[in-house]
């Protein structure tokens, strides 16, 4: 167990596996509500259980809401089901590591982010909005980080719509056409049982598409979230170790070198050398032989006007 601690600190210490922090998240929350409804089930006190699950997941009804404003986030890390996190982790980890290779990993957890929150926003004023919904405000409730994983799926298929998975039976399959087979079918199932399920799940599909054509034309939308996250790191970042030598009169402090790539920094603008190299590469070894830096570089020279 010990073991499996450590290696679970060593991954957060890491800077650049936002991808692998956001599923050990979840899955950390999943493991420990689960504990406890194993826990509180067996000393028959199940509804302490659904108190506690009461307050992670996100109300349909505004006046309930209100009262809970923190499951905009909260609900979007919860999952009361072992199926339902693990499809969603695998949809996340699958494309979310491209969204991570070609944009780098703060990109990641923008969208996903703002995937869950425009899912949940979206599941809140539909519900309230539309008269069908009306007689299943009281009471509707959601969790799972399905519409967060829809984000950075449309987000991956929008940046790289060619890009093929090997599907078992289907065989290579461009990834646009995955992120289209499935919003099809949350568009169809917004009349269901799982209606509002669906509904988040085109909020984030929505929002994956809007991030990635807006990064393109030089608007990055997460550039909120950077700031905050920004501002964690700082506030519990180790202060450095500073020696002071009286008799030279000099401070000395010790720091670390930090490049863009390694730090989750913004990556310069190359120039038209680094480009041509780039482009060199290419054309001998294929887009693939490009290291994760190239290819963010890549991106970024594609937005210039």
């Amino acid at each position: 167990m010990s073991n499996i601690v450590d290696d679970v600190k060593r991954e957060f210490a890491k800077s650049e596996n936002a991808l692998v922090k956001i599923i050990l998240v979840n899955t950390a929350v999943f493991l420990i509500l689960l504990l406890l409804k194993i826990v509180l089930t067996l000393s028959q006190s199940p509804n302490v259980y659904e108190a506690v699950i009461d307050t992670l997941q996100l109300p349909a009804a505004t006046s309930e809401f209100i009262r809970k404003p923190w499951t905009l986030i909260t609900y979007f890390f919860t999952h009361d089901d072992i199926f339902h996190i693990l499809f969603n982790m695998l949809f996340l980890y699958w494309f979310g590591r491209l969204i991570d290779e070609y944009l780098g990993a703060k990109r990641v957890i923008a969208l996903y982010l703002l995937g869950g929150i425009a899912g949940g926003v979206i599941f809140i004023v539909l519900y309230n909005m539309l008269p069908y919904f009306h007689a299943f405000v009281e009471g509707s409730q959601m969790l799972g980080a399905s519409a967060a994983a829809f984000s950075v799926a449309v987000g991956a298929s929008t940046l790289l719509p060619n890009y093929t998975f090997n599907l078992i039976f289907l065989g290579p399959v461009r990834i646009k056409f995955i992120a289209l087979f499935y919003i099809i079918l949350s568009l169809a199932q917004t009349v269901g049982p799982n209606a509002g399920g669906n509904l988040a799940h085109l909020g984030g599909a929505l929002i994956g598409y809007v991030f990635i054509k807006m990064l393109q034309s030089g608007t990055d939308l997460g550039k909120p979230i950077y700031a905050v996250m920004n501002g964690w790191s700082r506030l519990f970042r180790k202060r450095p170790s500073m020696q002071v030598t009286y008799r030279e009169r000099q401070v000395y402090r010790s720091t670390s070198v930090y490049s863009s790539s390694t730090a989750g920094g913004p990556i310069e603008m190359p120039d038209q050398t680094e480009i041509d190299t780039i482009l060199d590469k290419i054309s001998k070894s294929g887009y693939e032989s490009l290291t994760r830096e190239e290819k963010q570089k890549l991106f970024k020279a594609s937005q210039q006007k």
